[in-house]
């Protein structure tokens, strides 16, 4: 019996979790993923022990996504006790409808592509009902209720969070209106929606609902009803968290809480984060039955303990389509895995605890002649997040004079809050940059915020660009012959 997602305690989780990751390697992974096949034997698998032994997959693996999508063969298949049954009692026909239903890939949707190229990922409808009860499960994280109604301002696109959030309205059996975000209705288009509709939760990239709660706050929009707004697709730090609530605030409603989500293409899911009365977040709640997450060093590759800062490593227990064993996502998650009854809601599933950083935001810049610099562009997110007075910023990373033999120039892109001069705000920045950081911004240039939407690629781009790299990349040599 599979436990509860509420109240089953760890012990009882890690050994159902190795029964069932055994059983899904040997009649599902194994058997049908070309990539896997033949690379060891689930049987092999007798202990936690034995599974931290096999080798981690990276994105520099999925060369040829088509090699990890699950292909059984028929004659396997209909070896299989479940379709043998099926077969006898309900006839081949309906045994190969259950087959389609778990097999067939009938969605895709894409890693975004920033650092490499877009990658695919498959979904059955096996993996949509899957979708189904992860948004199931984050309408119940976030307390909401069956009445409300919920707008996912998320853009339309093969994009993990507007499917998430589309599913978690068909789960929830809820009212659930996907406008397509910035790139379809338009910031302004957006706002019309909402003052009709009049939603109870918005749910959406960070930085997109902030622009929109604020455009909507300067043209005398009130918006008494919200009671969430729920984030994904971007990090969130306290301090835009906090300028959420006040915009809220201004509009209407001032007993908004901002509550996060953490996903990845390469799960098909995504955890919700667990936010008090405080405002406080407990963690992002996952689901043991459907994936299993490890955390390592990401130098070593070896299990970090729990409540100990290291890389998410994920597991499917239960997918279909595209699967990744043991998949490295380059997020290291600070505050660790813990298995401790949740202090807020009371469930016992386990929990990440942030902040979530990314490890290829760790640059090496060349800010002079002789050596690298290395700097840790999560520090810099989370310090411009949260300083006051920014209504809006993107850091440039240039060459001087365009040059790529040059020294690296840091360029910060910002547009004060009202009523904040540039000078007040250049101060200020350059007084937080001294204390959390290596290095100062080499210019500052400040912009209204209509010319910062502009900036980021609010409503064009999928993702906002927050961390804009300009700098000209260096001509491969080419060899001379006589």
């Amino acid at each position: 019996m599979k436990p509860d997602w509420n109240t089953s305690p760890r012990e009882v989780w890690e050994r159902w979790q190795l029964a069932k990751l055994r059983d899904y390697l040997a009649r599902r992974v194994l058997p049908f993923s070309k990539h896997y096949h033949g690379r060891f034997d689930a049987r092999d698998i007798r202990s936690w022990a034995d599974w931290h032994r096999v080798p981690l997959t990276s994105k520099r693996d999925l060369t040829n996504p088509r090699d990890f999508v699950l292909v059984p063969e028929a004659a396997k298949l209909r070896r299989e006790p479940g379709m043998i049954f099926d077969a006898l009692l309900h006839g081949k026909k309906a045994a190969q409808e259950h087959a389609e239903h778990e097999f067939r890939p009938i969605l895709l949707t894409s890693t975004t592509g920033r650092s490499a190229d877009p990658v695919p990922f498959l979904f059955t409808k096996h993996d949509l009902a899957n979708l189904d009860l992860t948004g199931t499960r984050l309408m119940l994280a976030g307390a909401s209720q069956r009445d409300w109604r919920h707008i996912n301002l998320f853009p339309y696109a093969p994009h993990l969070g507007f499917w998430q959030a589309h599913h978690a309205g068909l789960g929830f059996g809820t009212f659930m209106l996907s406008t397509g975000g910035g790139k379809t209705l338009g910031t302004e288009g957006n706002i019309k929606l909402i003052d009709k509709i009049q939603p109870d939760v918005l749910i959406g990239m960070p930085t997109f609902i902030y622009h929109v709660l604020r455009e909507a706050l300067e043209t005398g929009k009130r918006w008494p009803n919200l009671k969430r707004l729920v984030l994904g697709g971007e990090k969130a730090a306290e301090g835009l968290r906090a300028r959420l609530r006040e915009l809220a605030a201004a509009l209407g409603s001032p007993e908004v809480h901002v509550m996060a989500t953490y996903g990845f293409t390469e799960a098909k899911m995504a955890f919700p984060e667990c936010v008090g009365e405080s405002h406080e977040s407990f963690g992002y709640h996952l689901s043991p039955d459907l994936g299993l997450i490890e955390l390592i060093d990401p130098k070593t590759g070896q299990i970090v303990p729990d409540g100990h800062p290291g890389e998410i490593v994920f597991t499917p227990l239960d997918s279909r389509g595209t699967v990744v064993l043991r998949y490295r996502t380059g997020d290291i998650a600070e505050g660790g895995l813990h298995w401790e009854k949740c202090p807020n809601c009371g469930r016992t599933c386990p929990r990440l605890l942030g902040p979530i950083s990314r490890v290829s935001e760790v640059k090496e810049l060349h800010m002079d002649k002789l050596k690298g610099t290395l700097v840790n562009f999560n520090v810099l997110e989370h310090l411009l997040d949260d300083q006051r007075g920014i209504a809006a910023w993107q850091l440039e990373l240039r060459k001087r004079h365009d040059d790529p033999l040059e020294t690296d120039e840091v360029h910060l892109h910002l547009a004060p809050e009202p009523g904040i001069t540039p000078t007040d705000l250049e101060l200020a920045v350059t007084r937080r940059f001294h204390e959390a950081t290596e290095i100062t911004p080499n210019e500052m240039h400040f912009h209204t915020l209509a010319e910062m939407r502009e900036h980021l690629g609010i409503g064009r781009l999928l993702k906002e660009e927050k961390i804009a790299d300009h700098r000209p990349k260096v001509a491969p040599a080419v060899a001379m012959s006589a």
